[in-house]
């Protein structure tokens, strides 16, 4: 089985630069097609492949136009990935699964290095650093994190504000799992509470807490602080607008490390609350297929669902369950879980979002609204399997 280890790395001041030309080379190059494609298709109507660009440019473009002779120094490798990428993003696009491709920006779009297994010597795994082709060996920021004898296919380096991280795909055994020994669960995904489980357990909304409003306070401090100094760049004379560029820059830094605190501590949290259900060793886990991105469309809920990071919790999980040999269910997005009564099956046709104790008119019955929602979800008999 494939798995994948993500984590940061320390290059020397010559590998960061060796770094940052190559994804320069490949944000290029990304772009070169996207606009080579473009070109062609309004003039002949015809899309270029991937591989049929790489072939154009290795043998026709670059050796005809000696100015970009720079594009061959860095990996070869990456620079094909970086074409096979957006020619995946057209083919999506084809597909109508997603819009038309977008270039990358400098400084705004993440960038990613592919590295395959060539030789034997590629990858060369030690507690302390690894060896990437091209680059040599990196020392890694983190010891023991990945098995020492692990059999590495490919790897990718990508720049994040400022930090190196390397991601390895490795090829794993499956240890045999004991089979689950509880009954199935049923979760609830919310934005008042992230997650309510069938078993009463209630995982919090970790965007309400102390440390995330101290952090997003402080963001919006240095925003307005950015916003400034671009204002005051118009005011400025060329002799002062350089300096005043070096301290855009220096503030820019500033506020994309907060986004990527804020951004990291709501991932440990997803993948600690997915930890904690998967412990428990259910027989299946029932959750509903929700449309997060219709949800985005009301205005006044869209920013606790961003922050909430629902899309991302159903595909970690899914993921998760598989290599424990759980069963993921799927509730139809429009199955009444929240409106129906688990003790005698009446459905509540009035239920507010506001009210968040279910009480039936029928039994009598009193429960929390979202435990409420959980249980139903668990004995639901209609769904898909992941």
């Amino acid at each position: 089985m494939l798995k994948a280890y993500k984590i940061e790395i320390k290059p020397t001041k010559d590998q960061i630069i060796k770094i940052y030309q190559t994804i320069g080379v490949c944000r290029f190059i990304y772009n070169f097609y996207i606009a080579h494609n473009k070109e062609i298709y309004e003039s002949n109507g015809e899309f270029v492949s991937g591989i049929s660009f790489s072939k154009w440019i290795n043998n026709e473009f670059i050796p005809n136009n000696k100015e970009y002779i720079w594009i061959k120094k860095v990996s070869s490798k990456a620079v094909k990935q970086s074409i096979m990428n957006a020619d995946k993003a057209f083919k999506r696009f084809f597909n109508k699964k997603t819009g038309f491709p977008k270039f990358k920006k400098k400084n705004k779009s993440d960038v990613g290095i592919y590295f395959p297994r060539n030789h034997k010597t590629d990858f060369t795994l030690e507690r302390h650093r690894i060896k990437v082709p091209t680059i040599g060996f990196v020392r890694l920021k983190e010891y023991g994190y990945i098995p020492l004898y692990s059999i590495i296919k490919s790897a990718t380096i990508t720049k994040k504000c400022d930090r190196y991280y390397i991601a390895i795909l490795v090829d794993e055994k499956l240890k045999p799992n004991t089979k689950p020994y509880t009954e199935g669960i049923g979760v609830d995904l919310g934005v008042k509470s992230f997650a309510t489980v069938s078993n009463g357990r209630v995982f919090a909304n970790i965007n309400k807490t102390v440390c995330i409003k101290r952090i997003e306070k402080s963001l919006c401090r240095q925003q307005r602080r950015l916003s400034r100094k671009y204002e005051s760049l118009k005011s400025r004379k060329n002799k002062e607008r350089e300096a005043t560029r070096q301290n855009i820059r220096k503030q820019l830094l500033k506020v994309q490390k907060l986004h990527v605190r804020l951004c990291n501590i709501r991932t440990d949290y997803v993948n600690k609350v997915i930890s904690e259900l998967v412990k428990t060793k259910p027989a299946f886990i029932n959750i509903e297929d929700l449309n997060v991105s219709g949800m985005m469309k009301n205005r006044h809920l869209s920013k606790a669902i961003a922050q909430q990071k629902l899309y991302e919790f159903r595909e970690k999980l899914i993921k998760k369950c598989h290599q424990n040999d759980i069963e993921v269910r799927l509730s139809d997005r429009f199955y009444a879980s929240s409106k129906k009564c688990h003790h005698c099956g009446f459905i509540k046709k009035d239920l507010k979002l506001s009210d968040r104790e279910f009480i039936c008119p029928n039994c009598k019955t009193s429960i929390d609204r979202d435990l409420n929602a959980a249980i139903n979800l668990r004995d639901n008999k209609i769904y898909k399997i992941a």
